[in-house]
């Protein structure tokens, strides 16, 4: 296979430059994707739920039962499985900043302890070629499933994409597919359970067809079809049987063909770059088609333009203060209720912990300190989760009472880059600082503060795509819990209750006050964001009608000289649209196909 390295860095090179100069915002983040390091290819497995994909991660590293299956996954977990030396696991809790090591996988994987990412090292053989990420299904009855995917697509050098054969593919699964490969180019695509529905050959058909109908990218795409559960068998049977089971199985065919995948790492990367910067140039494209029309100066695009600017800024006048009104009432209710929550899990927890004591003896009281210490641990990611559901829901309201469906579409973009520069920009509060452990000596409670718990972890998609910060809270007894036990308690019942009452009094109180802070940045975030964002629309229509008027005023050589300018500048990003697609047109063969399609 010719070697694709040389004409994907250069037109990666010559597309970024010509991005950079019509906008440079966009160059500046194309540039920083250009500039990650590949140390190891990572193919991201996604697909609907029950599709089969850990089944499938099992089969293809020769491991049954390693990654949980038939398992309701958490909606903000993925499983990472990386090379090494003999089988461990450790995971990413939210708001801390180093990883726990865990043992019981499948407890953390369906999400009893709400772990953000769990990492699953092993000696499989195919590891140390490339990592293998595993997803929450996508489409369902979860949307959170299909917002930690497109999170952890951000991660892929490739796609397996993974559908079975009890069904065609559905509108979620399509829809999922055509947002996830906007900024990744290699997708290889396998059929599950073939052992199990005879009639699979013409599900593959129909999903053929809709991928032609609905993501035309793919039309052509190549399809493994594969059992699992035969690969599992294989593993387990006797020498008379496991290459007959081998060869059913068809996994083989598959693993070599990710092994091969992961030999062109780096071309990979330099096409998945190549696709981001090929979004950016569509949208210069119709940036470039407004102003040609705009020459034009038709009365009738020019009215509507005009319309829609005076009800936009008229909205703004007379509906920003309901605008803000909402915001703020939605936010403290939701305070509030979060609050109140936050209450009655502390009282659970102190009812259940003063009937230890009052039950307990001798060795039962001195593991106090640990038990609550993991109880508080709990506390705290139940609320890191609820969290992150209430701020996607009072984002979701605010947005859908400032714009209809088509506004919050073309704004989504401005509004998640101004969300993030509001967060970012926001000072610190006092006391706090980025992922700081901070101790409160009259309890001995310590938990994560700060903006850097909460927005360096990751962000939600609500709203049809509004990116609303995640709470990451850790929660635990400092060492000065512990001291303090030891020094008061011992095996004095009365003073275990007053320490755990001061003990969990503190922590309610802290989260309380952390709950404030949090819904605050929100609500703060939120309105610059919202005001931004009708700001930069306003701007825009502006700036499209005075292309008008100006042209309009022109005479007929004044004109010309516009269209002849504006259509130029149209044609330069087509012509850079047509290098990008043809560069990526031959990329596809770094996409490798089944044996079979290789023979025709």
């Amino acid at each position: 296979m010719t070697d694709l390295t040389p004409v994907l860095d250069s037109t990666v090179k010559d597309t970024l430059a010509y991005v950079r100069t019509h906008d440079p915002d966009a160059g500046a983040e194309l540039a920083e994707l250009r500039r990650r390091r590949l140390t190891r290819p990572e193919v991201v497995v996604v697909g609907e739920t029950k599709r089969g994909k850990s089944s499938l991660i099992n089969a293809l590293l020769g491991v049954p039962g390693l990654s949980p299956v038939d398992a309701a996954v958490a909606t903000a977990t993925y499983l990472q499985f990386v090379p090494g030396s003999e089988l461990s696991a450790r995971a990413w809790l939210p708001g801390a900043a180093e990883p726990v090591t865990i043992g019981d996988l499948t407890g953390w994987a369906t999400g009893a302890q709400r772990a953000r990412r769990i990492e699953v090292t092993h000696p499989a053989p195919m590891l140390r070629y490339l990592s293998l990420l595993d997803t929450p299904g996508v489409g369902g009855l979860d949307p959170a499933h299909t917002a930690v995917a497109l999170a952890a697509v951000e991660r892929a050098t490739a796609l397996l994409f993974v559908a079975d054969a009890s069904a065609p593919l559905s509108k979620p699964e399509l829809d999922f597919l055509v947002a996830a490969s906007e900024r990744v180019d290699t997708v290889v695509f396998a059929l599950t359970k073939i052992d199990g529905f005879p009639g699979w050959r013409r599900i593959l058909d129909d999903n053929q067809a809709l991928l032609r109908a609905h993501a035309p990218r793919f039309a052509d795409a190549s399809w493994f079809a594969v059992s699992s559960a035969l690969a599992e068998l294989a593993v387990q049977a006797g020498p008379d049987d496991e290459a007959a089971l081998v060869e059913a199985s068809k996994i083989a065919e598959l693993q070599h063909a990710l092994v091969e995948l992961a030999g062109r790492g780096h071309q990979l990367q330099l096409a998945n770059v190549l696709r981001a910067a090929r979004g950016e140039l569509a949208r210069l494209e119709t940036a470039a088609a407004d102003s040609v029309r705009a020459v034009e100066a038709d009365p009738v695009r020019t009215a509507q333009l005009r319309a829609e600017r005076a009800a936009l800024a008229a909205r703004k006048r007379t509906e920003s203060r309901q605008w803000t009104l909402l915001l703020s009432t939605e936010t403290q209710r939701a305070r509030v209720e979060t609050v109140g929550q936050l209450r009655t899990r502390v009282a659970a927890v102190q009812q259940d912990f003063s009937e230890r004591v009052d039950k307990g003896r001798g060795e039962a009281l001195a593991r106090l300190p640990e038990q609550l210490d993991a109880e508080l641990q709990a506390v705290a990611v139940e609320l890191s989760a609820r969290l992150e559901s209430t701020f996607a829901a009072v984002g979701e309201k605010v947005l859908a009472s400032v714009f209809d469906d088509s506004e919050r579409a073309a704004m989504l973009g401005r509004l998640n880059a101004t969300l993030r520069h509001a967060m970012d920009a926001a000072p610190p509060r006092d006391g706090s600082a980025d992922n700081v452990l901070i101790a409160l000596s009259a309890g001995g409670i310590a938990f994560m503060a700060g903006r850097g718990a909460m927005l360096g972890a990751s962000v939600l998609a609500v709203g049809g795509g509004l990116l609303v910060p995640v709470a990451g809270i850790g929660l635990g007894l400092a060492a000065g819990g512990y001291v303090l036990y030891r020094r008061r308690v011992q095996t004095d019942r009365q003073q275990a209750r007053i320490w755990l009452r001061d003990v969990l009094g503190e922590a309610r109180a802290a989260l309380a006050d952390e709950i404030a802070n949090r819904f605050t940045d929100l609500q703060y975030a939120l309105s610059v964001a919202v005001d931004d964002a009708v700001e930069k629309r306003l701007r825009d229509l502006d700036a499209h009608i005075a292309e008008i008027d100006a042209a309009a005023a022109e005479d007929a050589a004044g004109r010309a000289k516009r269209r002849a300018s504006a259509q130029q500048e149209l044609d330069g990003v087509r012509a850079k649209l047509r290098t990008a697609d043809a560069v990526l047109a031959k990329a596809r063969v770094l996409t490798p196909v089944p044996h079979d399609e290789e023979d025709r």
